[in-house]
């Protein structure tokens, strides 16, 4: 299935990319996103901990569904003031 990954803040630093179509595979889960990011850049697994994912604008949990055609955004820790 073809998902788009949108990144944001630090995640986008890390990648070197804001978004990009990538191929899950089916049943695959929101956390699977950092399969490919982790390809990417080794520093995912340090802030992964940090990182929020959203689908299609609504934040759940990694071990959320994926289907085909959804955007996974994956959000850094936030601060305001």
């Amino acid at each position: 299935m073809k998902v788009t990954m949108r990144l944001f803040s630090i995640a986008k630093d890390l990648a070197g990319f804001d978004a990009r179509e990538i191929e899950l595979p089916e049943g695959a889960r929101a956390a699977d996103v950092f399969v490919v990011l982790n390809a990417v850049s080794t520093s995912f697994e340090d802030w992964r901990p940090s990182l929020m994912l959203a689908v299609n604008r609504e934040y759940v949990s990694s071990e959320h569904p994926l289907k085909n055609g959804d955007e996974v955004a994956v959000i850094p820790p936030v601060s305001g003031g």
